[in-house]
């Protein structure tokens, strides 16, 4: 966008299956570490589907105070979690700083599904008087967005977006726009967590999700042997801030620039009209003033049903010609994360672009020829000055973020 005021990102905070922290997760991405294993939250020996992504090492009353738990879901503790970390990632102190000139903007696609099973429980077991009245919020889509704020006093423009896996860039492109705006910083991002029976069931009802019992074999994005994903749980909160706001505070290190985003809607099925992905993908880089061939990477949506895959594999090859650019998916590691999904890529996609390093996609070996795409298979030593994000979401949205190189002042390296 000629002329805007470069957006920074100053923090990141990762809240995921393979780390509760950017590095663990990082190093876990690199080296292969498969967290996707039978789900043992419950029993889901009944259930056709039994493999998912879970955080199984966080202990919420060790990182939020006492006085929170009682009105918050999981996904929400995770995402105060990951907003705290991306703070101090970021060397915010939120009470030095304008609380107007500081706004947030999160999504979830499933909302608070675990508070609202116990609570619903005791609708049905006890009566109304024995339902929390936190259930008012706390299963609320608007729920992280309204914590954080509070939590850290970020009093500027906030909101919430919901469109399934594409919320979570969406998040971060309205934050893009909000910054452009004037709003000197925004904490920004997406966290999902649906692993409760409730939420177990609402997400294996979608006919998408992995019936295969083999971790290695479950979800195999581009794969001629695809058929479904596997459910997680987390997500990321980034930290970004105009780079004069960034300056003034005397931010000395940045993780790179948010460069441009679009979104579109697909039209119904059966239309003769084109898919709208394509129309992100060439939106977002011309938002970003870059170029199709100035991309090293992309990271893809990869939902790992064979339609949809063959679909995305034509817009990539659309924009960039056959095996035009690297193509990658990590998250076969940790499952989709719903809206905590696309934030995690963009954690991965900065990350790669400072180590030069490109993560695999997992256990995808056999890749259909004629989808013409380079999907990494083996971790790729590349210099990357800009990277795509693409995400999907169930009845047709596309969401498309290019993040780039960039020093405090916004300046390409």
């Amino acid at each position: 966008m000629s002329g805007a005021t470069p957006v920074l990102v100053t923090g990141m905070g990762v809240a995921a299956p393979t780390g509760l922290d950017t590095e663990t997760f990082w190093r876990a991405s690199l080296a292969g570490q498969n967290a996707v294993a039978e789900h043992d939250g419950f029993d889901v020996s009944r259930y056709p589907c039994r493999l998912a992504g879970r955080i199984r090492q966080f202990d919420a009353s060790e990182h939020l105070p006492g006085r929170l738990l009682p009105q918050t879901d999981r996904m929400t503790r995770l995402a105060l979690f990951a907003a705290e970390r991306a703070l101090s990632d970021a060397a915010v102190d939120t009470g030095a700083l304008p609380e107007y000139g500081m706004g947030v903007v999160t999504s979830t696609a499933c909302g608070g599904f675990e508070f609202t099973h116990r609570e619903f429980a005791k609708l049905w077991a006890k009566g109304p008087h024995h339902v929390s009245v936190y259930e008012s919020f706390a299963w609320f889509y608007a729920v992280n967005t309204g914590q954080i704020s509070i939590r850290h006093g970020m009093r500027g423009p906030c909101a919430a977006l919901v469109a399934e896996q594409a919320g979570g860039l969406d998040a971060i492109g309205q934050a893009l726009r909000s910054a452009r705006r004037g709003t000197a910083l925004v904490t920004t991002g997406g966290v999902d967590s649906a692993l409760d029976p409730w939420g177990w069931v609402s997400q294996v009802s979608g006919g998408r999700v992995s019936t295969s019992t083999e971790p290695e074999e479950a979800y195999l994005p581009f794969d001629e042997r695809a058929h479904g994903y596997v459910p997680g749980e987390g997500g990321a909160i980034l930290v970004l801030e105009r780079a004069d706001a960034a300056l003034e505070r005397g931010v000395s290190r940045v993780h790179g620039v948010v460069s441009g985003h679009a979104s579109t809607f697909d039209p119904p099925r059966g239309s003769g009209r084109p898919r709208g992905l394509r129309r992100a993908i060439e939106a977002a880089l011309s938002d970003a003033e870059v170029g199709a061939q100035e991309i090293g990477v992309v990271f893809a949506d990869a939902v790992g049903v064979p339609q949809l895959d063959q679909e995305e594999a034509e817009a990539l090859r659309g924009v960039f010609g056959p095996e035009g650019v690297p193509v990658t998916a990590p998250k076969v590691l940790t499952g989709r994360l719903s809206a905590g999904g696309p934030p995690v890529d963009v954690v991965s996609a900065l990350l790669t672009i400072r180590d030069g390093l490109i993560p695999a996609t997992a256990h995808t070996a056999r890749v259909p020829a004629e989808y013409g795409i380079d999907v990494v298979r083996e971790n790729r030593a590349v210099p990357v000055r800009h990277a795509l994000v693409l995400a999907r979401g169930r009845h047709g949205f596309n969401s498309a973020l290019v993040v780039s190189a960039g020093d405090v002042r916004g300046r390409h390296g």
